[in-house]
């Protein structure tokens, strides 16, 4: 078992298909943006390039834990954009409050298209809270830095 940080493959095939909607396409402007959220996992997940959906195999329990299944919804603080020759898009910081966890990596989904993954994140181990904030906290948003980025 292993989390390996990568933005999913089926992702990548899923951007040209014009599957998500990060909320400022041109061709579907006029709905809203998708719904995406982050999703807290166990050391006995395996995720990576390969993962394709969410699922709630190890994920993080939400039993008596102030985790909800499924995790947070998350909220675009950069809306796609680019510098150069690269695309980005990031999302503000997520706190999981009063949380008694403990989480090895997250993956990033597309609530609205079906759960389908977007992007796994590594913590490079446990990482634990104990009746407090368990917090994401994402890079600035810049080409070289957000976490998601097209070059």
């Amino acid at each position: 078992m292993a989390i390996t940080q990568a933005m999913a493959t089926s992702f990548k095939v899923q951007i040209l298909e014009g599957v998500h909607n990060f909320g400022s396409g041109v061709v579907r402007a006029s709905t809203a943006a998708d719904v995406f959220k982050l999703a807290l996992f166990t050391s006995s997940a395996t995720l990576g390039a390969a993962t394709t959906a969410y699922s709630t195999t190890d994920e993080v329990s939400s039993s008596g834990t102030n985790y909800p299944a499924g995790g947070l919804t998350l909220t675009i603080s950069q809306a796609p954009t680019s510098s150069g020759t690269t695309a980005f898009i990031d999302f503000d910081d997520l706190t999981f409050p009063s949380a008694t966890i403990t989480a090895n990596g997250a993956l990033i989904y597309n609530a609205t298209q079906g759960d389908k993954a977007v992007a796994v994140l590594a913590f490079g181990g446990d990482k634990t809270s104990t009746a407090g904030n368990f917090t994401i906290q994402f890079p600035a948003a810049a080409a070289s830095t957000a976490i998601l980025r097209i070059a």
